[in-house]
């Protein structure tokens, strides 16, 4: 197992930090007008924030398979940080970025350290 949870919860930090840059910056136009779509496809709010969340879970997928050459990691990264963020979203819960990010740090090292050391992986 060595070290392997904690350059998980990196990557995915870099990778969330990335999505937010890419998105919110150089994909700005194309960011709104996908919103736009996917608004007018789904009925409600909520399900709509529901599709941000996979689709950011499915960049999150894609960035850790190829950064640790392993589909089981990119799955189990991104399943966990959307599940952190719906839980997070739904319950309402307000926090700084920075609280934000060791959030998702703490559970996610402790869910890969809980998955590496049962030997799943």
């Amino acid at each position: 197992m060595e070290l392997l949870w904690f350059y998980i919860a990196i990557v995915l930090a870099i990778s969330d930090e990335v999505h937010s840059i890419l998105m919110w910056s150089v994909f700005f136009d194309f960011y709104i007008v996908l919103a736009g779509l996917v608004k007018s496809t789904v009925a409600s709010n909520i399900r709509m924030w529901i599709v941000h969340e996979f689709l950011e879970a499915i960049f999150h997928f894609v960035v850790l398979s190829i950064v640790f050459l392993s589909v089981e990691i990119g799955i189990l990264a991104a399943t966990i940080h959307m599940v952190i963020d719906l839980y997070h979203n739904f319950s309402g819960l307000e926090l700084k970025p920075l609280y934000h990010r060791c959030l998702h740090f703490t559970i996610e090292s402790i869910f890969f350290i809980l998955v590496l050391s049962a030997g799943t992986l």
